[in-house]
């Protein structure tokens, strides 16, 4: 038979950290030792609490199909967890819980982009938000943003980039590869751009709970037109379980259900019955102790890369990234990351992963590894050059 796929794939690119990874693993399993500063995973296991609650249901047969949407009482819990986190009372009827974060996006995008519609997203901008998009035919127009406005849009930039194609706007907040924040004020200016031109605002929030010096405002306050996109991967330290949710206006739950039922048929059960123990006091006293331990680990790496000659260009107020300007050093990021794996044994993410606006310039390293570590990977920087 012709090799023959779809058209689409030709606009879906690969993602270059997940191939950096694995020279990675190739490498030790050569003997090499590498610091790994390229994926952005918790190096934290998945907290006891949560383990133990899945490990319960599985022991007493709780592995049959839930309902699409997920099981009632997680969709309750993360409502009543809106109310104590945030102070907002949202309907458990407007939860989806999905197969991970990507998973959420998947039914959005499936349940919104028609063939050809346009949506706004921002460059730099975590990399398969654009190829899910694309899978489901929508096409990304990118808003190139940097230092000047913190690497996040402004209501004038969405204006200038709206077209009578363009259906919505998807950005991040904490953002990736950046970690910067929007506040409320922010979020409702943008919000009211979409609502002024019949548009979708999308917001990923995957990163809430990994934020330093303040807590970061859920787009659910400002309107419950608005798309919600949240994780038990990052703040909860569950990546591999592949649980998220979705806060859905309520004119679409029903399409998002449909989609569900056809898609994924529903989340992953014991996954679903370990999250019910995410939001217990126990599991939030870990998890904020490992927030700190985070916070420790941005504050000990942001001034000794700017030591070496890095520059952090972005303010890092959330997720676990430092997205550092690295011309000074190299002309070519690309370049820079694989000659940083192969010579020096730490392994970085290049700016070409998040988009098309001066990827060359830009360099991603995840503090996702214990301070000792981050020491020995500043060590092994300045020794590659020649510091």
């Amino acid at each position: 038979m012709t090799y023959r796929p779809a058209a689409r794939l030709a606009d879906i690119s690969p993602f270059h950290v997940v191939e950096l990874l694995t020279r990675a693993r190739q490498l030790e399993s050569e003997g090499r030792d590498i610091i790994h500063m390229e994926v952005g995973e918790p190096d934290f296991p998945t907290p006891a609490p949560i383990a133990n609650a899945a490990v319960d249901a599985i022991k007493s047969g709780k592995t049959l199909y839930t309902q699409s949407l997920g099981l009632p009482e997680l969709r309750e819990a993360i409502a009543a967890f809106y109310q104590t986190r945030y102070g907002l009372t949202l309907p458990a009827s407007r939860i989806a819980v999905t197969n991970g974060a990507s998973g959420a996006l998947n039914l959005a995008f499936a349940c919104l982009a028609d063939p050809g519609s346009k949506w706004l997203l921002t460059d730099p901008g975590y990399p398969c938000n654009r190829h899910i998009l694309r899978a489901f035919e929508g096409r990304p127009r990118h808003i190139p943003v940097g230092p000047e406005s913190n690497f996040q849009p402004t209501p004038t930039q969405v204006r200038q980039h709206w077209t009578a194609q363009t259906r919505g706007l998807l950005l991040a907040s904490p953002a990736n590869p950046t970690g910067t924040l929007l506040t409320l004020p922010e979020i409702s200016a943008l919000a009211e751009v979409c609502r002024q031109n019949d548009g979708h605002f999308i917001v990923d929030e995957i990163y809430h709970g990994l934020t330093y010096e303040i807590d970061a405002p859920s787009a659910c306050t400002a309107g419950d037109d608005i798309w919600v996109i949240q994780s038990f991967s990052k703040y909860f330290q569950m990546t591999g379980w592949r649980l998220g949710w979705m806060v859905i206006p309520e004119a679409y739950v029903r399409d998002i259900e449909k989609l569900a039922q056809n898609l994924t048929l529903c989340p992953s059960t014991p996954a679903q019955y370990g999250a019910l123990a995410a939001f217990e006091p126990e599991t939030l006293s870990i998890l904020e102790a490992r927030r700190a331990e985070f916070r420790r680990r941005r504050d000990y790496l942001a001034p000794a890369l700017e030591a070496i000659g890095f520059r952090v260009t972005a303010r890092p107020e959330g997720a676990f990234y430092l997205y550092c300007d690295c011309s000074a050093l190299a002309a070519d990021s690309f370049v820079l990351a694989r000659d940083l794996l192969e010579k020096a044994g730490v392994a970085a993410t290049p700016g070409l992963d998040f988009g098309s606006h001066k990827p060359e310039k830009h360099i991603r390293f995840a503090y996702t590894t214990s301070v000792d570590r981050l020491a020995e990977a500043v060590r092994r920087l300045s020794a590659y050059f020649g510091g």
